[in-house]
């Protein structure tokens, strides 16, 4: 697969850099990175959850940590269920460590995570900030004290 060129773009838009680094960072292959499995949803108009398969861990040995855009869960075993009186003839549960990232929208932010029955839940929600969303303009004449009203809802 030939990688696609995002320099043209560059020179026609201001401010996307972070959208091209994604981008570039998607069309990379995550290699053999399966574990743990997860599934992103859509909860609401705002809201999503992200639901990792995590069976063996306890809430002490996942880290989660959200800092800028990103989002990164860690979980690592610890050493201490080592059973004293049991050999371990056969290993089919993974109780490897791992680390996974997930890239976040501007203004998402993590409302809390919980664990039940191996399933972490991790809640996110999109919080557009007052001073980014639309807001009317006044439009005025020079030397003309009515203004006119501009209005960023789509009329129909």
């Amino acid at each position: 697969m030939r990688p696609v060129d995002f320099t043209p773009l560059h020179r026609s838009t201001v401010g996307f850099d972070r959208l091209f680094s994604m981008l570039d960072t998607l069309a990379q292959p995550e290699g053999t990175q399966s574990y743990p499995p997860y599934n992103i949803e859509r909860t609401g108009e705002n809201a999503y959850r992200i639901t990792m398969a995590v069976a063996g861990f306890s809430e002490n040995e996942i880290e989660i940590e959200a800092h800028r855009n990103q989002l990164t869960v860690k979980g690592e075993k610890s050493d201490t269920e080592a059973k004293e009186n049991s050999e371990l003839l056969y290993r089919g549960i993974a109780s490897r460590a791992f680390e996974r990232r997930f890239q976040l929208a501007d203004f998402v932010e993590v409302e809390g995570a919980n664990l039940k029955n191996g399933l972490l839940h991790i809640n996110l929600k999109r919080e557009i900030p007052e001073q980014m969303k639309p807001r009317k303009i006044m439009v005025s004449q020079l030397g003309n004290e009515t203004a006119q009203e501009i209005s960023a809802a789509a009329k129909h």
